[in-house]
């Protein structure tokens, strides 16, 4: 459940896409947002974000700091994305290339 998937191109697009997305429905209903309504879009980013790229702590405080008002505006979904994902990225071995022969030399 807490082990980090292998990040393929299509888990890190789709974690962009819901943290962008995240990020502008908060933004397009302003600082005071509807009722309830940012907190909805908070736990789908954060689940959905959660089974792309798996589960990472800092998950958790940018889930914290969209209860802020004002703070909810920044793209926060999309920040904590980028950062998560390259540090996955530093944590996964470089696999060679699947196409065609690999030449040792």
């Amino acid at each position: 459940m807490f082990q980090a998937p292998v990040l393929t191109r299509n888990r890190v697009r789709f974690a962009y896409a819901v943290a962008v997305t995240a990020d502008t429905l908060q933004l397009l209903l302003g600082p005071l947002g509807w009722v309830f309504v940012d907190q909805i879009v908070d736990m789908v980013a954060m689940c959905l974000t959660w089974r792309a790229i798996g589960f990472h702590p800092l998950l958790l405080p940018t889930f914290a700091l969209e209860f802020i008002p004002m703070i909810d505006m920044l793209p926060t979904w999309t920040a904590c994305v980028a950062l998560v994902v390259t540090l996955r990225k530093k944590q996964q071995p470089n696999t060679p290339p699947r196409e065609g022969p690999v030449i040792d030399v």
